[in-house]
């Protein structure tokens, strides 16, 4: 792990449990863009935009910060909210507490949210398609299906290493997962840092260690993990990442629905985009990370600004 991983690393762990809200400016854009940013730099798109997401999942906290800049260039101040468990940014986002999540896994992953929250929350649009919900060990492992997992208990302690409690693939692991296989381990819900901790302890010392992962996501290749087959599909099928508003969005803020609706990412557009503001950049420097990839990948989805 190289030395900006291990400084990002120990950032997330330190601000796991820390709630903050922070305002930040908004910037005009060229006018000559295209018609809604010539709309901006006329003065005629302002509002106060606010993005609530939880910083430790790094797909949202780098959309976060990319909606940041485009949207400041569109006309809007642009408020960040950052929370701790799902339950709350979802119950938050349908009771309009905050207008956005800038990346929701509604489809499989979030989908008994959607149930309970969904006839107040709007999709925006899908950024990213094919992303899946694993369990994996790093690369050096024997172990090559879910299948292995009870076989070598012993050797893994017992234990599947988890996130939060209340996610999404928590939820997949412990509803379907664990009784589609028979798994007899434990799984171990703390948090994402508290996760990548152990998983970092683990590959150092190139012991055994099976974790609750999912693509895209960047810690699969800081620390080289392998997905174990999942022959029964107990994972289910792969879903679209999605940019999520509070019911209305689009009719109080139609410029930013426009501008949202045209991004959509590829593979290496996102995968370049995570990995400059989690491990090139890191903490504090989010919004460097983004003008830097922004000027990297000029063009990379329709409505850039």
């Amino acid at each position: 792990m190289t030395m900006r991983r291990t400084t990002r690393l120990g950032a997330i762990i330190g601000a796991a449990s820390l709630v903050a809200v922070g305002l930040v400016g908004c910037g005009n854009g060229d006018g000559d863009t295209d018609a809604a940013n010539g709309d901006a730099a006329n003065g005629e798109v302002s509002g106060t935009i606010v993005l609530g997401f939880i910083p430790s999942w790094t797909d949202g906290l780098s959309t976060a910060y990319l909606l940041e800049n485009q949207l400041g260039k569109l006309g809007y101040t642009v408020e960040m909210q950052e929370l701790t468990e799902p339950g709350v940014l979802y119950a938050g986002l349908a009771g309009g507490d905050f207008d956005m999540y800038p990346s929701a896994w509604p489809e499989v992953t979030h989908a008994d949210f959607m149930e309970e929250f969904g006839d107040r929350i709007d999709s925006l649009g899908a950024y990213y398609d094919g992303a899946i919900l694993t369990l994996a060990v790093p690369d050096y492992s024997t172990l090559t299906s879910i299948e292995d997992l009870n076989d070598n208990s012993d050797l893994l302690g017992g234990q599947i290493i988890g996130i939060e409690a209340g996610a999404g693939l928590t939820g997949a692991v412990q509803n379907s997962v664990i009784p589609e296989y028979g798994l007899t381990l434990d799984l171990v819900t703390s948090s994402t840092p508290a996760m990548l901790a152990e998983l970092e302890r683990a590959t150092t010392n190139e012991d055994e260690i099976v974790v609750t992962l999912w693509r895209p996501f960047w810690a699969n290749s800081a620390f080289d993990m392998r997905d174990l087959e999942d022959p029964q599909g107990a994972f289910g099928e792969p879903e679209s990442l999605h940019f999520l508003g509070k019911d209305g969005f689009a009719d109080e803020f139609p410029e930013a629905a426009e501008l949202i609706a045209g991004i959509q990412l590829d593979d290496d557009q996102y995968g370049s985009l995570e990995d400059m503001v989690v491990n090139e950049f890191g903490e504090g420097q989010e919004a460097e990370a983004v003008t830097a990839w922004l000027e990297a990948n000029p063009g990379a989805f329709s409505t850039q600004l």
